[in-house]
């Protein structure tokens, strides 16, 4: 008979999680393995732990490696120990419900790791109310003949716009070729009127900086801009979280960095073999997130009035 596969026992807190195949290569350009991924996803542990808590998580597997296909998985995987923990969710567009992965410990990561998830794709709600956002989520997203450089120049130009409002913002790479940046705000509107602040807000955004942003979602959008891409507040739409491992061949990581890092920062620097030293030196940057709670009533007060001046720009269906 045919001996069976090897597996090695990790100990997370106070569970164990039985890893099978630890030695396949899942990023066949540098050759890490299975057991790289869950040795990285440990060490940065209260990082993704923080930035998954309690959220609706959206799981992207690669069971066979990059080089195998890429499932997109929101309902939790067979097979999870009882003490993984969802949240039950309802898709009005097919009447269905998925219960979903709901982060509250490391095991949970390192289990859904074993389940060959490489990304973790949070919802901006949490389990107590799903259907009131707290994560304002403004993503940099640039077009195909956009360089990295006006990224990082419309990034200052967020801060500049967050500063002016008094809210907090924390950057971070988005793992690609993007930036991130997150506000943490109260719970107390829909996914529509998030929305609807997110645009106002990339709309100031873009009349500051004509020349590189649009936020024109359409397809014909300029290639050479940064879409400042306000529909990722939408329901049931996310993106890596921070500390989230992305499936790319060099193993990229989405990182959180101080906004005095953002002009220099090089996102290729940030992967699984270079952010556990990094995470070991300077921590969580997101830590604090939760201390800094932002109304979003002035972005609400632009929002209408953008809407009263130019009513079709309030056609932002994405």
């Amino acid at each position: 008979m045919p001996s069976k596969p090897p597996s090695v026992e990790i100990e997370v807190d106070d569970r164990v999680v039985r890893v099978s195949n630890p030695d396949r290569v899942y990023f066949p350009a540098t050759g890490a393995t299975k057991l790289d991924l869950v040795e990285y996803y440990l060490a940065v542990g209260p990082g993704i732990v923080n930035a998954l808590w309690e959220r609706p998580c959206m799981l992207h597997r690669f069971p066979q490696g990059l080089d195998g296909p890429k499932v997109h998985q929101k309902r939790l995987p067979a097979g999870a120990p009882d003490w993984v923990e969802t949240v039950r969710l309802h898709f009005p567009r097919w009447n269905r419900t998925a219960d979903e992965l709901c982060v509250t410990e490391l095991g949970a990561v390192i289990w859904a790791v074993q389940m060959s998830t490489v990304e973790f794709h949070p919802w901006n709600s949490r389990r107590p109310d799903t259907e009131k956002p707290d994560e304002w989520r403004i993503d940099l997203d640039p077009g195909p003949e956009c360089d990295y450089a006006t990224v990082q120049r419309v990034a200052g130009v967020v801060q500049e716009v967050l500063d002016e409002l008094g809210a907090v913002g924390y950057p971070k790479t988005s793992g690609s070729k993007g930036l991130h940046v997150y506000v943490r705000v109260r719970p107390e509107h829909g996914f529509p009127d998030v929305r609807r602040a997110a645009w106002a807000f990339a709309r100031e955004v873009e009349r500051r900086t004509p020349e590189a942003t649009t936020t024109w979602w359409t397809k014909d959008r300029d290639p050479s801009a940064v879409f400042v891409d306000y529909n990722q507040n939408a329901r049931d739409h996310t993106i890596a979280a921070a500390y989230s491992v992305r499936g790319l061949p060099d193993a990229r990581v989405s990182t959180p960095l101080r906004w005095s890092e953002v002009p220099e920062a090089d996102p290729r620097d940030f992967t699984i073999a270079t952010v556990p030293a990094r995470f070991a030196e300077v921590g969580d940057l997101m830590a604090d997130i939760d201390d800094h709670p932002f109304d979003l009533a002035p972005l609400l007060e632009w929002a209408a009035r953008d809407e009263a001046e130019e009513p079709s720009a309030a056609d932002t269906d994405g």
